[in-house]
C-alpha cells in the first residue's frame, strides 16, 4: 500500500490526486487523516482510510502495515512537530514498512532558520530508525505568496526584509507530483532531494509581475525586520508566526532559499510551474 498521512491537507490532497492520475489503483492507496467526515470524499473513490492523528500515537498503531510505502507530510503545527512526528517514526518502524518518505526544508542540515529546526530534527530521527528513507526536502511554494496577493494589490506593495535574496519556489503541485514520483518509483531508498524550482525570483521581480498582470503599480519595499514584524502583529498574525515568517525573509535575503539542485524538475520529469503561473491563477481565484 502507498500511504499518505495528512491526506486532506493542502498538499496530501495534490498528493492523493496525482496517484490516482499516475492510474495507482484506489485500493492501492490509504490516507492517513485525523477527521473521517472531512475525508469521506477519499472513502467514497475507493480510498482506504487510516484515522490517526499525529499528537496521540496510541491512533498511529494500526496506520501502516509492513511494506507500505509512507509519505510523512510534516505536521502544521510549528513548535509541536517534533514529537508529533516521532511517533509517526515509532509506528512506521513497529510495522516494519519498507519506506518511510519525509517532507523537510531545502537545505536540510544546512539551512540556518528558525522553521528548519523541527524539519532537521525529524531528519535526525529518521536516520535514527534505521528505516528506508527518502528526504523530500521542499523549498518554498509559490502559494505561499500568491495566497496573499489581495492586500499586495490593494495597497500596491509587497513588503518583506528579504533585501535582494532570492526564491527558488515552485507550485505545491510540482512537489506534490515529486512525492508521487518517490512513492511509485524505484530505487528511491536512502536518497536525499533538494527539490525547488527551475528560476529564482526576487521580491522585486515578483512585485513587478504582479504589476504586469495587473496593471497597476506594484513596488517592493524592503524594510527593516522591526519594521516587518509590526505590520505583520499589527494585520493580526499571531506573534511566534510573524517572528517565524521574518526569519525566512532574513535567510531569503542570506540565499538559503535560492538553491537550484534540478532535483525536482528531474523526479517530476517536465519543468516547474514558474512563479508567473501561479500569479495568474490566484488571480483568477480572487
Amino acid at each position: 500500500m502507498i500511504v499518505v498521512t495528512g491526506a486532506t491537507g493542502q498538499l496530501g490532497r495534490l498528493v492523493v490526486e496525482q496517484l490516482l492520475d499516475a492510474r495507482v489503483p484506489a485500493g492501492r492507496i490509504a490516507a492517513v487523516v485525523r477527521d473521517k467526515d472531512k475525508a469521506a470524499g477519499l472513502a467514497e473513490r475507493g480510498i482506504e482510510l487510516r484515522i490517526a492523528d499525529y499528537s496521540a500515537p496510541e491512533t498511529l498503531a494500526g496506520a501502516f502495515g509492513a511494506g507500505d510505502r509512507v509519505l510523512l507530510i510534516s505536521g502544521s503545527e510549528v513548535g509541536r512537530r517534533v514529537a508529533q512526528h516521532q511517533a509517526v517514526i515509532d509506528a512506521a518502524k513497529a510495522a516494519g514498512v519498507a519506506l518511510l518518505a519525509y517532507t523537510g526544508i531545502l537545505g536540510g542540515p544546512e539551512a540556518d532558520f528558525r522553521l528548519a529546526d523541527e524539519h532537521k530534527a525529524t531528519e535526525r530521527a529518521i536516520l535514527d530508525s534505521g528505516l528506508p528513507y527518502a528526504f523530500l526536502r521542499n523549498g518554498w511554494y509559490h502559494e505561499n505568496h500568491t495566497a496573499n496577493l489581495a492586500p499586495v494589490v490593494e495597497h500596491g506593495a509587497v513588503l518583506a526584509n528579504a533585501g535582494e535574496g532570492r526564491i527558488a519556489s515552485a507550485a505545491r503541485a510540482d512537489y506534490a507530483a515529486a512525492a508521487v514520483a518517490v512513492l511509485t518509483g524505484e530505487g528511491h531508498e536512502d536518497r536525499t532531494y533538494e527539490l525547488s524550482g527551475d528560476e529564482a525570483w526576487s521580491f522585486a521581480e515578483y512585485a513587478a509581475e504582479v504589476g504586469r498582470q495587473t496593471g497597476k503599480e506594484i513596488a517592493y519595499r524592503n524594510v527593516p525586520a522591526e519594521q516587518h514584524l509590526a505590520v505583520l502583529t499589527g494585520a493580526g498574525v499571531p506573534g511566534p508566526m510573524a517572528e517565524i515568517l521574518v526569519d525566512v525573509d532574513a535567510a531569503v535575503e542570506r540565499g538559503r532559499l535560492a538553491g537550484r539542485s534540478g532535483d525536482l524538475a528531474r523526479l517530476i520529469g517536465r519543468p516547474t510551474t514558474p512563479v508567473a503561473e501561479a500569479i495568474t491563477a490566484a488571480l483568477r481565484a480572487a
